[in-house]
């Protein structure tokens, strides 16, 4: 098996951030499941296709062809063979990729493409999502199960997407996080969870630095 470095975590929780800078420091390859995610709810925003139709979008990843691209260390989502690494972060993508995500045909078709990815690279992934070292990489060395408080996982969000606000701004954005969290946790395939074996990291109030460096650390250890 490819060396393997899950990290889960619920919405917000700086998972794709942190899986880079983590692969980065460790020469291995990210692999962003939720970019896969977008790419298929890209594709069926832009062919006004049915997000409940799972078993169409997960056919129409094969047709366009949706793909992760390995290009250097990291893996780039492409649909029909444009890099649509920035499209998928469009506004309606993000309202939408929770449900599509949702679907088990969608699931079972981004899970075969995601342990196809990771044989790509000669020394290793760091993957994150939401279903990494439950379901689609069980057997990963090295789990990790990143966790935030809802109103720092809403403030980072926010910052990120350069918005800006007051404290009830960041509440409302904390209560949609919590939102998802629920919907993620309850939907019946793949469900979010800490996986079997992952090391619970709570990064409220760490700094950035400081949580990649605990996690670079262990892998270190994991992987001599």
């Amino acid at each position: 098996m490819s060396r393997v470095v899950s990290i889960d975590g619920p919405a917000g929780s700086g998972k794709s951030t942190t899986a880079r800078a983590v692969a980065q420091a460790l020469g291995f390859a990210h692999l962003d499941s939720g970019a896969l995610y977008r790419a298929f709810t890209l594709a069926a925003l832009d062919a006004a296709v049915d997000l409940t139709a799972g078993e169409r979008i997960a056919a129409m990843a094969r047709e366009l062809p949706i793909r992760l691209d390995l290009t250097g260390d990291r893996f780039r989502p492409e649909i029909a063979g444009v890099d649509v690494s920035e499209s998928v972060r469009r506004a309606d993508v993000t309202q939408s990729v929770s449900a599509v995500s949702a679907l088990p045909a969608v699931r079972e078709r981004a899970t075969a493409m995601l342990r196809a990815a990771a044989t790509l690279h000669p020394r290793g992934i760091v993957a994150d999502g939401r279903d990494i070292g439950s379901v689609v990489f069980p057997d990963a060395q090295l789990k990790i199960f990143l966790t935030a408080s809802a109103l720092e996982r809403a403030a980072r969000r926010m910052h990120q997407e350069a918005r800006s606000g007051d404290a009830t701004a960041v509440r409302a954005e904390a209560e949609a996080l919590l939102a998802r969290d629920r919907a993620d946790s309850e939907r019946p395939v793949a469900p979010l969870c800490k996986p079997d074996g992952a090391v619970p990291l709570d990064t409220t109030g760490m700094a950035f630095s400081h949580q990649v460096e605990t996690i670079v650390d262990l892998a270190r250890k994991t992987f001599p």
